[in-house]
């Protein structure tokens, strides 16, 4: 069986100029200008967002695209997409290409919805019959009837989702390319655009997938292709391969320490540690699952916040969210502003509330407006050990199924008989 995508060395190479200088006056910009001719050229460096990719996909198949923020899945996805030409390499595509890389797209602000499923459907090669003959279901789908007649820069970027997603799906591509960006919608049609996904790969069409959402990638996908610092890691079946990427950056000795260049965050804050200490209070990866555990995050903030948060997401080994916690649980914070200085945040975690097995950490910190400034991936791992007496069954020695391993209060009595 030919491939529907096959790339060879493929490498894409960006120009950086010198750091910009501050604000001037227009004086200033003038004398810059005039002298421009007699001054050297600025300072430029080379970043390669991808080198050396090679990979092929058969009809059909499902490929998850995994890796860290700026690893190279995003450029991967817009030089397959001919959005962006490679520096080197190739890559060849046999079938009709679908993509849903950002919200919005392929679509016209000023136009309805209705106007641009017919008009991304011609960007995608689709006559006028064949668009009118999907246009039910890509509204059933999309659920924004009451909308359609209202020009897309009045939706939210929900509906924005749901629609470009109707569209790129049920117009029957050959090739269907879908980036992060269906974290914007909620829960359920996240769930509905995973349906549908499976069910586009079962009719014979390819599908390569870039999600940091490690549960619906196993979920959906046989086979992952991890991208590191814009080169392959690892392809294979995508356990072997979830698995290896998540226990591959995560620390192990129970804390880790970002120094002023490399620390998470953006001009407003800097994450400078992240620790997991037992319950004598000190930092370990390997702890006692009946026993309760801190998880200890400190950051700096360089301007005063109001409305912010730091948390974590305990995932486990097939990188299935357990839960997510932030510090603006603690009502005494909630909608206190922070100043400018060094802050810790602990949260406890009690123990006898998960099973035994490794799970992974991730950093989280959110501004106002519910906007995620940065995200670190498994940056601690640490493994829950059953010490002390096992629970028994009549088998023996018993470890419970499941994440969640709780031992309920339980009465036992007679009942007399009447």
């Amino acid at each position: 069986m030919s491939p529907m995508i096959l790339a060879e060395n493929l490498g894409k190479r960006y120009r950086l100029a010198g750091r910009a200088g501050p604000y001037s006056t227009l004086r200033e910009e003038i004398v810059r200008t005039l002298s421009a001719p007699f001054r050297g050229r600025a300072e430029t460096s080379e970043f390669w967002a991808l080198r050396g990719v090679s990979f092929q996909v058969e009809q059909g198949e499902a490929i998850g695209i995994i890796g860290r923020n700026g690893a190279g899945k995003s450029t991967l996805l817009k030089v397959l997409s001919r959005i962006t030409r490679p520096s080197e390499g190739r890559a060849w595509l046999y079938g009709r290409v679908g993509s849903l890389l950002e919200v919005g797209t392929g679509f016209h602000p000023e136009l309805s919805g209705r106007e641009n499923i017919f008009l991304n459907g011609a960007i995608l090669g689709m006559r006028r019959a064949e668009i009118r003959a999907k246009y039910d279901e890509i509204v059933a789908f999309a659920e924004i009837e009451k909308f359609l007649e209202t020009p897309v820069k009045h939706y939210s970027s929900g509906m924005y989702v749901r629609l470009a997603f109707a569209v790129a799906a049920h117009l029957e591509p050959e090739i269907l390319l879908v980036d992060e960006v269906l974290a914007v919608g909620d829960a359920s049609f996240q769930k509905k655009c995973l349906g549908k996904m499976g069910e586009v790969a079962r009719q014979g069409r390819t599908v390569l997938f870039v999600s940091h959402n490690m549960a619906a990638v196993s979920r959906l996908c046989r086979r992952a292709l991890w991208l590191e610092e814009g080169g392959v890691r690892m392809q294979g079946e995508v356990e072997e391969t979830i698995a290896a990427y998540l226990a591959s950056g995560a620390e192990l000795g129970g804390e880790r320490r970002w120094d002023e260049e490399r620390a998470p965050g953006n001009e407003r804050i800097r994450v400078r540690a992240m620790r997991l200490r037992d319950q004598n209070g000190r930092p370990a990866s390997v702890l006692d699952r009946r026993s309760p555990f801190t998880v200890e995050i400190e950051y700096e903030l360089l301007d005063t916040v109001a409305q912010m948060q730091v948390g974590f997401w305990v995932l486990t080994s097939e990188g299935i969210v357990v839960f997510v916690a932030g510090d603006r649980d603690n009502e005494d914070w909630l909608d206190r502003p922070r100043a400018p200085g060094r802050y810790r945040s602990r949260a406890r975690v009690p123990g006898g509330l998960l099973n035994a097995g490794i799970y992974y950490l991730n950093l989280g910190v959110d501004m106002p407006l519910g906007k995620t400034v940065t995200m670190f991936d498994n940056a601690l791992q640490f493994s829950l050990e059953q010490t002390g007496t096992p629970r028994h069954s009549s088998h023996g020695a018993w470890r419970p199924p499941g994440v969640i391993s709780l031992s309920l209060d339980w009465e036992i009595g007679r009942v007399e008989e009447d």
